[in-house]
């Protein structure tokens, strides 16, 4: 189960992170581990709250400009979805050459990776920390993309993969295309790090993250050559196995003892308006769930094709249904044939529109959400071309595309 006193899966534990935080400190301290992060991210990436709604609630309480830290990396978010949807599935493949030719790099994982038993603190306990929350700070989702691509020569993909499974935020766009940058697909350069920039950015107070005496206690050189195919890679030294921790169990389809009702009959739903509730949107629906006919129906829906396809941790299931059920009447476990036949009779049907919903789902029960910043009408290849491109023009917040933003997130 989630450590509920870390990600609470309700609404109000967002906006009480969103109440909380202080532009100005976000923008000096983000890159320590002890720094005024937001920890918003499982809250954006499931729809509990949005982009928009962040920086509106934030500038009503603290100056914010458009060119802020915060704003900017929000922005980030945008720009990956911006590719994700020109790219579709390539966002998987390569977006150009990396350092080292695609053969090089191993297909798979290593198990010392996996089972946090690699000898460099930096990274055990960022596998750990993963494990037991599934969240970790931005700067920890960078050493650990660097050491697994770039010391350890795997390819960006298994890590990719890896971690998006045992994230509560796991996003395919954001981490796959971090995944790129660090890897040096997907930017000029590969990214990486030493034992030095971790003791920089724990403050040297973080004792457990010390890596000096590591592999990666060396120098930047050191680490370009291995990048770049220069070097021979350092050989592994792992710990014993008793040493390390199991990886959490990835589930298909829904746990066991998770409380599912069958898919509602054709008939019920005839004539009947129906929104469709997905992890992707748990925002507040309008209007009243239960309400009479010929009053609307809310069905939760979990996409079978979707998780079957990219599986999650019990954590997760947790974060999700425990949100579903907060919201909806009724959570069923549907694959898109079954759901359609169900729907078939419905006047209307209505679900917010995200990438990862099922190709076979219709286009004509999606609704666009409202965009944070102008979608630029032709694939950007750098995060400056599309920020530049997506403000053009722009002079204020209150011009951004969804202000001024509800006072509280909706559905429809």
């Amino acid at each position: 189960m989630p450590d509920d006193g870390l990600f609470p899966p309700t609404r109000a534990a967002a906006l009480q992170r969103i109440a909380a935080i202080r532009p100005a400190a976000y923008a000096r301290s983000r890159n320590h581990l002890g720094g005024a992060v937001t920890r918003l991210s499982p809250y954006l990436t499931h729809g509990i709250t949005c982009a928009t709604e962040v920086a509106a609630t934030v500038a009503a309480h603290h100056p914010l400009a458009l060119g802020d830290k915060l704003m900017m990396e929000l922005g980030w978010r945008s720009f990956f979805h911006h590719v994700a949807r020109h790219r579709g599935d390539g966002l998987l493949q390569p977006l150009h050459a990396g350092p080292r030719p695609e053969g090089d790099y191993a297909p798979q994982l290593p198990d010392d990776i996996r089972q946090a038993r690699t000898g460099v603190p930096a990274i055990d306990l960022a596998v750990r920390t993963l494990y037991a929350t599934g969240w970790l700070h931005n700067h920890a989702r960078m050493w650990l993309a660097s050491y697994v691509v770039h010391v350890r020569g795997v390819h960006w993909r298994a890590g990719a993969d890896w971690l998006l499974a045992h994230l509560l935020d796991g996003d395919r766009a954001s981490n796959h295309l971090s995944w790129q940058w660090v890897a040096g697909t997907a930017s000029h350069k590969p990214y990486l790090f030493n034992a030095e920039n971790v003791a920089r950015y724990t403050d040297g107070t973080h004792a457990d993250w010390d890596s000096r005496g590591s592999v990666i206690d060396t120098g930047y050189d050191t680490l370009e050559r291995w990048a770049r195919g220069q070097a021979p890679l350092p050989p592994a030294r792992p710990l014993p196995a008793d040493q390390g921790v199991a990886e959490p169990t990835l589930w298909h389809q829904p746990p066991p003892g998770l409380a599912l009702a069958p898919l509602p009959a054709a008939a019920d739903l005839a004539g009947r308006t129906v929104r469709l509730v997905h992890p992707w949107a748990l925002a507040e629906p309008d209007g009243d769930a239960g309400a009479a006919q010929p009053g609307p129906v809310t069905l939760g829906v979990l996409p079978a094709e979707a998780l079957a396809r990219w599986p999650w941790t019990a954590q997760r299931w947790a974060f999700v249904t425990t949100r579903l059920a907060a919201i909806t009447p009724q959570l069923v476990w549907a694959e898109a044939a079954p759901l359609q036949a169900t729907l078939a009779r419905a006047a209307r049907v209505l679900t917010v529109d995200h990438p990862e919903l099922p190709a076979a789902w219709p286009a004509a029960w999606r609704q666009a959400p409202t965009p944070f910043l102008p979608e630029p009408a032709a694939l950007c290849t750098s995060f400056s071309q599309y920020w530049r491109l997506a403000t053009r023009g722009i002079s204020g917040l209150d011009a951004l595309p969804g202000w001024p933003a509800p006072t509280q997130a909706r559905l429809f």
